[in-house]
């Protein structure tokens, strides 16, 4: 097949296969100057490149960036790059890359202009290791392998074969080395009817090395057989030396006969590849070389029993290419079917074995569109396993490439370097087969299946497998529909939708703190919020933005937050889960763009790259900092300035990456700020300035007053006012500084009725006066009363001593003579208050005079 640029009219076209063909131009430049071409560039399974070599086959300086970008359908692109003087070789090089793709939409390129300075072009002779044998030629034909020519050669001179070789190409013969193990590789026959296999050792074409040396080794014996591993799963062998796939209802393990299920069972379809002896059906295997066509037709990956490995290929940098085409995924009959729901999920273990700059990629093709490369690992890795989930029923093809350098080698240093993939693994595949079965729903009717999909938010109850409703809150597993614990509780401040397919906020949320209830409403935030921090700069200078977007709530699990890529480059790969194709839109929770301003690097508009998905899963929120092993560390944000506490929304991405094992997490820190109204500010730490510290970890501070609690009747108070012609005045206002929106509102100022103060003066005044008087009378009486104690007690005393040695007088109560009878007598059935406080006085001096001894007068011999 010839493959070739071909004319069309006004521009000239690439070729449509998986060749690599160069368009050359060679042009002597008096002066410095450049190159000036408009191009059609829309499919990535073409590499495009452009580069300027000297007349010593060396790129120039100028061709570092040498990997043309891709146009949109229908439009024009232009490039240019500058010359220098002297000799330009300018090359348009072209690759395509046919993985499950039948063509390739070609490059197209017009008005390939020099402009601004004298030029001459002009013949020059071939570089080493091709040759001209015809003056004035187009072109310079490559020396084959074994042979080599110099500078101008007009044919190519052979090399000794028995003790020298070349590679095509070359300049000179080099001497053959002894063989090694690295010159050899094993394979496995098919089985044959006695369920045996053969290895077989060959030695790696084309062989450069020597078996008659004295260190070389010889090509081991081949010939042995070994039993033949079992079937895998879900298929069997029927006597014959193949294994074939169980009929439709039934299975098998691999190692028995196919049996139909049970009733109320149905099969658990898929592929699962865990023996190897014979390259599955549905698989293929290639090898792929940018610069050069050295292993095109080889088998690029063999089969090795209990794994298939990368093979020899031609040389140390060739792509080995290993595909898997599946023609969709659907569901069980027993699994819910909504949107946006896990329909499959293809998984492999394998591990690496390098001694150099080996890289395994992991690429996925939906409907033959584009194969885009999903992850890559790099280097020697330990035994794993990787899981890729399919969210789409479509055709998809899968395909596993292997590099061991992607340096160019005139000799195989790296052979022994390679892959190894132990079992591959593609569940609810169409047309797949069954290793076993799984129980079915049965509903209260029978519809002529023995097999009744539960409703949407129901699991299959173990004992009875009748379908029951998960509770309240809780969402169904995609991995689980089998007994109550398929139901898995949703996150704190969070419910389930109504077909329990996934968790959301509503954006409201309660907390108690010390007696007190906090309600928060961040509905006026539920609409997406942006941040775009930065500025960024790459090692080249090109100033870049991180750009976010959060859907705080989303809209009842509906996902809000949209990032978008307006710019297209072979080496960005993104699959959007999901989505009808492979588009330009990630929607998410949380996501990130890069953006490049205008201004950078001569771009005409602003552009966004790189969109990936932060968060697609909602966790919970709380007012804690911890939630599912995701922490927010204090430190990152400032202290908040009042008691309110912090409400915490977090997130978390169902995708895993290599450097990202548990996938990516995202919180976001709702903090009250009344100086901040309406959709307030969003900032990130100041130690991660990109939103994260380590790539898979994202912090955010939504600063905002729509963040404060709803306000109760704690957050006001009542001021009374005085009152003023028996009237009160109740005024209320909110606590200083307010902490709170919205919520209860302040009530209207309240009016009562009050008593007057000159009232109350003039009755106290009156009841002072009154106790006035009263205890100036009472001071008079008692002062009186005393004054007739004293004289009768001195009276007495005078009396005792005049006469010691007489007897005395005896005791009378009679009023003696000379003394009045002052006391005075009052006959009343009812004593009045002043004679009751007459009587309690006279009660009290009686008990302070009970008895006196008085001395007597008499000897005591009397």
């Amino acid at each position: 097949m010839h493959s070739s640029w071909v004319p069309r009219g006004n521009y000239i076209e690439s070729n449509r296969d998986d060749c690599t063909v160069s368009l050359i131009y060679a042009v002597h430049l008096k002066k410095s100057g450049y190159v000036f071409f408009e191009y059609q560039y829309v499919d990535n399974n073409i590499f495009f490149e452009f580069f300027i070599q000297n007349d010593q086959c060396q790129e120039m300086d100028t061709t570092a960036d040498k990997w043309v970008k891709l146009t949109d359908n229908g439009e024009w692109g232009s490039h240019s790059v500058m010359l220098k003087s002297g000799t330009n070789i300018l090359y348009w090089r072209t690759t395509g890359i046919l993985m499950g793709s039948k063509a390739v939409k070609p490059v197209l390129v017009k008005n390939i202009t020099i402009e601004g300075v004298a030029y001459t072009s002009e013949c020059f002779p071939c570089k080493p290791g091709t040759f001209s044998n015809k003056p004035g030629s187009f072109n310079c034909q490559i020396c084959p392998r074994n042979t080599y020519s110099e500078k101008g050669a007009k044919e190519c001179i052979k090399c000794d074969e028995h003790s020298q070789f070349s590679e095509e190409g070359s300049s000179q013969c080099v001497e053959r080395p002894p063989c090694t193990t690295k010159d050899y590789f094993q394979i496995h026959t098919p089985c044959d009817e006695e369920g045996k296999t053969q290895i077989m050792y060959k030695w790696i074409e084309p062989k450069i090395c020597r078996e008659d040396l004295t260190d070389a080794i010889r090509l081991p014996p081949s010939g042995e057989k070994k039993d033949c591993p079992p079937c895998n799963p879900g298929f069997y062998n029927n006597g014959s030396s193949s294994c074939h796939p169980c009929p439709p209802g039934t299975f098998s393990d691999g190692t028995k006969e196919c049996r139909p299920c049970p009733a109320g069972m149905e099969p658990a379809l898929g592929f699962e590849y865990k023996w190897w002896n014979v390259l599955p059906g549905n698989m293929k295997t290639s090898c792929f070389n940018v610069g050069n066509s050295k292993c095109d037709g080889m088998n690029g990956w063999e089969v090795a029993g209990d794994h298939i490995q990368s093979g020899a290929g031609g040389s140390d940098n060739d792509y080995l290419i290993l595909n898997l085409h599946i023609p969709g995924f659907k569901p069980p009959t027993s699994m819910t079917g909504a949107m946006g729901s896990e329909l499959g999920r293809i998984t492999f273990v394998f591990e690496t074995l390098c001694s150099a700059d080996c890289v395994l990629y992991f690429m996925v093709d939906i409907n033959r569109k584009s194969t885009n490369v999903v992850e890559s690992w790099g280097g020697t890795k330990e035994k794993q396993a990787y899981t890729h989930i399919i969210f789409k029923n479509a055709t998809f093809t899968f395909t596993w490439a292997f590099q061991r350098t992607n340096q160019g080698q005139d000799n195989r240093r790296f052979i022994n370097d390679m892959v190894k993939i132990y079992s591959i693994t593609a569940t609810n595949a169409v047309d797949g087969v069954a290793s076993s079965c799984r129980a079915c729903a049965l509903g209260s009717e029978q519809s002529g299946s023995s097999c009744v999909p539960c409703p949407p938010g129901h699991y299959i109850e173990k004992e009875t497998n009748q379908c029951k409703e998960c509770p309240p809150d809780t969402y169904l597993s995609i991995h689980q529909v089998y007994g109550k614990e398929a139901c898995i509780p949703c996150g704190p401040g969070s419910r389930s939708t109504q077909d329990h397919s996934v968790c959301y906020s509503d954006c409201f949320f309660h907390h108690d703190k010390e007696n007190q209830s906090l309600h928060y409403d961040f509905s006026n935030l539920s609409s997406v919020g942006s941040l775009m921090n930065g500025p960024s700069f790459t090692s080249k200078g090109t100033k870049y933005f991180h750009f976010f977007n959060i859907s705080l709530c989303g809209h009842e699990g509906k996902k809000m937050a949209l990032c978008t890529n307006n710019i297209t480059d072979f080496t960005v790969k993104e699959i959007v889960a999901g989505a009808d194709d492979y588009t330009n839109l990630v929607g998410a929770y949380v996501c990130q763009s890069t953006i490049i301003p205008s201004e950078s690097k001569g771009f005409r508009a602003a552009l966004s790259s790189q969109s990936i998905i932060l968060a697609d899963t909602f966790l919970g929120v709380t007012v804690e900092t911890t939630l599912q092993n995701i922490n927010i560390k204090e430190e990152m944000f400032p202290v908040p300035s009042s008691q309110i506490p912090d409400v915490h929304f977090f997130y978390k991405s169902s995708t895993t990456t290599t450097s990202c094992v548990n996938g990516r997490s995202t919180a976001v820190k709702m903090r009250c700020n009344p100086t901040k109204p309406g959709a307030g500010v969003i900032s990130v730490p100041s130690k991660c300035p990109a939103g994260t510290c380590d790539g898979c970890s994202f912090y955010f501070l939504w600063e905002s007053a729509e963040a404060c609690p709803l306000c109760t009747e704690h957050d006001f108070h009542e001021i009374e006012g005085a009152c003023k012609r028996g009237v009160q005045e109740t005024l209320y206002v909110w606590n200083e500084p307010k902490w709170c929106i919205k919520g209860v509102s302040l009530p209207e100022k309240k009016l009562s009725t009050c008593e007057t103060v000159d009232f109350w003066l003039k009755v106290g005044a009156g009841v002072g006066a009154f106790t006035a008087v009263l205890l100036v009378a009472l001071t008079c009486y008692f002062w009186k009363k005393n004054q007739k104690l004293e004289y009768k007690y001195s009276k007495l005393v005078m009396t005792t001593n005049s006469k010691e040695c007489e007897l005395p007088a005896a005791d009378s109560c009679a009023i003696m003579e000379g003394e009045d009878n002052e006391e005075e007598v009052v006959y009343s059935n009812k004593q009045s208050l002043l004679g009751k406080l007459k009587s309690l006085a006279t009660k009290e001096k009686e008990d302070h005079f009970e008895s006196v001894q008085l001395k007597s007068s008499r000897s005591p011999n009397i």
